[in-house]
């Protein structure tokens, strides 16, 4: 199969020649077909066969507007003989659609007009098959059809249009900005994408280099204050810019920024200005301003009184917004004293650029001649504030003090002084209206309020409207009309071992004076009172005063509180007093004294016991009632009902309940035979049944226990309660906590033992641990009580 294509449609008569040369020579190979050879006695051979063609690249112009199909190029296997008998096969991207193949003849056209720019090419595969048997007579080849660019898309600036500052006054070719214009077509191919860069609009300010687009001033000195913007127009153009090639532009819009290259100017060189002389200190009184051809920080300006004799009165500070110079008054005008004043202000850039110091200097001077108004003032006071002062409790009527005023006009009018009773303060005052004497109207307390502001105003009487004001401060003094008192209320705590002379606590005083009356304070007891044998005081001559104890021990179960009046007087003139009565309390304390309680204890306490130990104790003791209560239920649900059932006869027995009177029956029997026979005094009878029997003599019991032992004692006590007709046909359980008399130490009993006493000192139980503490408190308690 041979291959041929046509570059160019136009030039029909080469395509001839190129199909028939390429035909003849180098568009196909010859192919083998399998040849088989059959020789009697041999088998059958079979050869590959070689392939009969050599594909080369087919071309297709894009854009094609004809009315006819495009001839790409032809299909020709050496196997076809021309007599129809092989067919062409045309597959792959485009095949059947865009690219159609007669398959008798193997020629290929294009039935669409392609656009490179979407697709630059199409890979396809051809076959020549046996058109009686369908069977391939070569192997399928792929080739690819290629298309060929033409120049249809003109240059385009994709990031147009452009917006560009450069500073004015530059230097000529300085750069501006770079443009880019791009070109879809083809770039290996012809001129089609070979862009050149031309300016339309913007020349002479402007030039544009051909090939890389770059902007750049063609000018000197381009000033922004004779013309600031400038649209230029750059156009971009293929084919190297030859006739017929396509082309695009874009616009430029470059602003000159500004350069400080104008100096400042006054329109004028003289100015007046006319300022009352009311005009207040610290007030605007003018405007002043100098031009500048400049804007943003370039025409940033300063103003400055550079001299004249109006320095000292008068400022000026520059607005940052208007950029104008305020004139502002620093001291008050007095047309009477000076009626003009001469400035020269200064108005200067604040940014300079030395690039453009040859168009100085940058700064300009003008005169300002200010005139003072002479207006009706109100009255002046000789100063701007009074400070007075008046002791307290003074009468009400007392003067204070004075102020003055003067009218500053050359009339001299008279002046009339007012409080305004703004504030409840000038309500306690008043003032002479003619001579400005201020006096109390009331009587004034310093320890309530030591300090009154008022306002005082004064007005000229020909003008009542113009009004003038200064405040007033009344002090008031001091005098000793308050007593000095404790300074609080003092907890104070005295401990039961406490020595002699120890110091308990330390007072101290307040006095509502000030310090000048009463800053120094004596304390000490009350005279008309006897002598205090417990407590003492003692004078620190500092202000303050200890309190001090006069014995070794203090008991809180004796006394548990004491009071002790002390008096405090103090060093103003003339002195005064008071009494206060301090409440000491007695506590028990640690032998380092700190305060352990305050509080009475009862006589058992837990000895030193911990917490726990308590908890256990009193555990135990809950259970062991609890066993006590289950006892006692369980014996009472045993007993047999005191009623016999019918069925239990029993005729001739009785049944008794009864258990006697007990402990409680203290009626029946006498409690006193319970105790030591010796300490008996009589016998008494039951009070509820009259005795028969004569009562046994006093003398003759007693000569008779003296003489007995318990023993025989015991059953003359029975003999008597057998024989004594009075007593109840029951059995009584009696308790007799006799010893004897036997013994050579007597009873051991504690029940008469309180009325004895000892005389030995018990002071060494308390250095015997805190497990005897409690112990040396009890007879610490009971020798104290002794003493007393």
């Amino acid at each position: 199969m041979r291959i041929t294509s046509c570059i160019c449609p136009v030039l029909v008569c080469l395509c001839f020649v190129q199909r028939c040369y390429g035909a003849a020579h180098h568009g196909s190979i010859k192919v083998t077909r399998n040849q088989t050879k059959h020789v009697e006695g041999e088998t059958e051979v079979h050869h590959r066969p070689k392939r009969g063609w050599v594909w080369n690249q087919f071309f297709v112009l894009e854009e094609h507007m004809g009315p006819d199909p495009q001839y790409v190029g032809k299909l020709h296997s050496n196997s076809d003989k021309g007599d129809g008998s092989v067919k062409y096969i045309l597959t792959g991207e485009g095949a059947g659609t865009i690219f159609i193949i007669d398959d008798t003849t193997g020629d290929i056209h294009s039935t669409k007009s392609l656009d490179r720019e979407q697709k630059t090419h199409y890979v396809l595969h051809a076959q020549a098959i046996d058109r009686r048997t369908n069977k391939p007579l070569e192997p399928e080849s792929e080739f690819i059809i290629k298309v060929q660019d033409i120049n249809d898309n003109a240059p385009k600036f994709t990031d147009g249009p452009y917006i560009v500052t450069v500073p004015e006054m530059s230097e000529m070719g300085t750069s501006v900005l770079q443009v880019t214009a791009t070109d879809a077509d083809d770039p290996t191919y012809g001129n089609s994408a070979r862009v050149v860069y031309s300016i339309l609009q913007g020349q002479p300010y402007f030039s544009v280099d051909p090939k890389t687009g770059v902007i750049r001033t063609a000018l000197h000195n381009m000033d922004r204050e004779a013309r600031e913007h400038y649209s230029v127009v750059i156009q971009a153009k293929d084919m190297a810019g030859q006739v017929g090639g396509l082309s695009g532009s874009t616009t430029v819009n470059i602003t000159l920024t500004d350069v400080n290259d104008n100096p400042p100017r006054f329109p004028q060189k003289h100015y007046q200005l006319y300022v009352p002389e009311s005009a207040q200190v610290g007030s605007a009184v003018g405007k002043i301003k100098a031009n500048d051809a400049d804007t943003g920080s370039n025409a940033d300006m300063k103003y400055t009184i550079i001299n004249g004799d109006g320095s000292g009165v008068f400022s000026i500070s520059t607005d940052k917004e208007t950029r104008e110079g305020i004139l502002s008054l620093k001291k008050p005008l007095n047309y009477e004293k000076k009626k003009s004043y001469t400035l020269n202000i200064e108005g200067a850039n604040t940014h300079l650029d030395f690039r453009f110091s040859h168009l100085g200097p940058f700064k300009d001077v003008t005169m300002l001649k200010i005139i003072v108004g002479d207006v009706d003032e109100p009255p002046l006071f000789t100063m701007p504030s009074y400070v007075m002062e008046v002791y307290e409790n003074a009468k009400i009527g007392t003067p204070v003090g004075t102020v003055t005023a003067q009218d500053p006009d050359a009339a001299n009018s008279l002046v009339r002084y007012f409080i305004d009773h703004n504030t409840e303060e000038d309500r306690y005052f008043t003032i002479d209206a003619s001579t400005g004497t201020i006096k109390t109207a009331k009587i004034f307390d310093r320890e309530e309020t030591p300090w009154y502001n008022i306002t005082v105003a004064a007005s000229e009487i020909d003008n009542p409207g113009l009004v003038s004001h200064v405040p007033v401060g009344v002090r008031i003094l001091d005098v000793n009309d308050n007593p000095p008192e404790l300074a609080r209320d003092y907890d104070v705590v005295v401990c039961e071992n406490a020595k002699p002379g120890q110091v308990i606590q330390t007072i101290t005083a307040t006095d509502k004076d000030n310090s000048a009356n009463g800053a120094r304070f004596h304390f000490s007891l009350d005279e008309g009172l006897s002598l205090n044998p417990n407590f003492t005081l003692r004078n620190n001559e500092d202000n303050t005063a200890s309190i001090l104890t006069r014995r070794r021990r203090y008991s809180r179960t004796t006394q548990d509180t004491y009071y002790l009046p002390v008096l405090i007087s103090d060093g103003g003139v003339p002195p005064l007093s008071s009494s206060s009565t301090l409440t000491i309390r007695v506590c028990a304390c640690e032998r380092d004294g700190r305060v352990r309680t305050c509080h009475a204890e009862a006589f058992l306490s837990s000895a030193g016991l911990s917490t726990g130990a308590l908890i256990a104790i009193l555990l135990c003791i809950v259970i062991l009632l609890a066993i006590v209560v289950l006892f006692i239920t369980l014996r009472r649900s045993k007993k047999e009902p005191l009623i016999i059932s019918e069925e239990d006869v029993r005729e001739n027995v009785v049944t008794y309940d009864d258990e006697g009177g007990g402990e409680e029956d203290t009626e029946a029997f006498d409690i006193t035979a319970l105790r030591n026979p010796s300490a008996a005094e009589e016998l008494k009878y039951r009070r509820d049944v009259r005795p028969e029997a004569k009562p046994v003599s006093r003398h003759h019991l007693s000569s008779s226990l003296d003489s007995i032992d318990v023993q025989e004692f015991i059953k003359q006590r029975l003999a008597e309660a057998d024989l004594d007709p009075s007593v109840p046909p029951y059995d009584s359980l009696q308790t007799y906590a006799y010893e004897g008399h036997r013994s050579e130490a007597g009873s051991i009993s504690s029940l008469d033992s309180t009325t004895t006493h000892s005389d030995q000192d018990y002071n060494y139980l308390g250095d015997w641990g805190p497990e005897f503490k409690k112990l040396a408190e009890l007879y610490g308690e009971i020798e104290s009580e002794r003493t007393t």
